[in-house]
């Protein structure tokens, strides 16, 4: 018989056993071997990052460079805002109502100053 870490494996043919507990022995199910080493082992592994490669680890540098820009999900249009008087305001649309009725338009400036309309 052959171990892996904790599991135990019939050298005849292969087959994973049970450790049945109060035996002594350890029969495989597949070819009837009978091994009455049930001493366990203990490895250890280890490995290098680059053992195993991937697509995403490589572009992981290009992912963490994102800056405040990037992460606006909101689109710029021509509005004035009635605060300061502005002329380009940040906005997004939610479905909040029906789905027969129109979406809720939420505007955002610079200034701070945030409103909605519904549509």
């Amino acid at each position: 018989m052959s171990a892996v870490a904790t599991l135990v494996f019939c050298s005849d043919c292969g087959n994973l056993l049970d450790r049945s507990p109060g035996s002594d022995k350890l029969v495989c199910q597949m070819c009837t071997a009978v091994s009455t080493d049930t001493s366990l082992k203990t490895t250890t592994t280890t490995s290098n990052e680059r053992s195993f490669p991937s697509a995403l680890r490589l572009k992981r540098s290009a992912v963490q460079t994102l800056d405040a820009d990037d992460l606006h999900t909101e689109a710029k249009i021509s509005q004035t805002c009635p605060a300061c008087g502005n002329g380009e305001m940040w906005f997004f649309t939610l479905q909040l109502r029906g789905a027969d009725e129109g979406a809720t338009v939420f505007y955002r400036c610079e200034c701070g100053h945030r409103f909605n309309t519904n549509n």
